[in-house]
């Protein structure tokens, strides 16, 4: 069943992930950026911390009912909380209510995950942003995660920004809804199997010749680029919402 979308509010929160707050904090910048050139005002609460996916994932339910606690704690008001990550929004979405289910924080966690959106959606359904591309002729290619395909079902958005910049063609992988192997813990769990994945995503963007790699998940552009990086291959990745920030100014 399709979701259906709020109107344009005039405020929301922005939950800012572990990744870009320790290693890629240009990313959120640029997606507050973003928001704010909306006309929205952003509210950054500053206790936030992580979602509580790490523990969640490796089967430890009270650690990660503690963190997603305090998660539920940092956005009391009844405003959309906007994440720039599918992964940490789908952990808010899918996860939280069945975490918190027969406690007394189960309302509160039903009611963060009903207004929690990923950044890429809540821009093109919620915020229906139009984008004039003011950047140089590039050829991206996109890399779409897990949780975006399979959990929100929301990889289309990010193809409706790029098709809104005139000046850059996209490029097909193959195998494109393929892993790139992080997974978060499961890279830590098998490495041996993470790595062979994403040499073999890393092969399949090379080949595209593209100038660019873009993507919406901050855990697979590190995955990969720290992959690239090693190879010494060219190709660079760059977070969704800094590329559109940058080619629209």
């Amino acid at each position: 069943m399709s979701r259906l979308y709020p109107e344009k509010p005039g405020h929301v929160y922005f939950f800012g992930t572990c990744l870009i707050d320790l290693f890629y904090p240009e990313a959120g910048l640029h997606g507050i950026q973003l928001l704010e050139r909306e006309g929205i005002k952003v509210s950054y609460p500053p206790e936030q911390s992580c979602c509580g996916q790490p523990a969640y994932n490796s089967g430890y339910d009270d650690e990660a009912r503690s963190v997603a606690a305090a998660q539920i704690a940092c956005f009391p008001e009844e405003i959309p909380v906007v994440v720039p990550s599918a992964s940490c929004a789908s952990m808010i979405r899918e996860h939280y209510p069945s975490l918190f289910a027969g406690t007394e924080q189960e309302k509160l966690a039903r009611d963060l995950a009903h207004r929690t959106y990923e950044l890429t959606e809540f821009l093109v359904e919620v915020c229906r942003i139009e984008l004039k591309d003011m950047g140089a002729p590039a050829k991206v290619v996109v890399h779409h995660s897990c949780s975006a395909q399979r959990h929100l079902r929301i990889s289309g958005q990010t193809q409706k920004l790029l098709n809104q910049l005139d000046n850059v063609a996209i490029v097909q992988q193959e195998r494109a809804y393929e892993c790139c192997g992080f997974g978060g813990t499961f890279s830590v769990k098998a490495p041996e199997i993470s790595n062979a994945m994403v040499q073999d995503k890393c092969d399949n963007l090379v080949a595209t010749g593209a100038d660019q790699l873009v993507t919406g998940d901050c855990g697979c552009m590190m995955n990969i680029t720290g992959a690239l990086e090693k190879r010494k291959d060219p190709l660079k990745g760059q977070h969704i919402a800094s590329f559109i920030w940058e080619r629209t100014q």
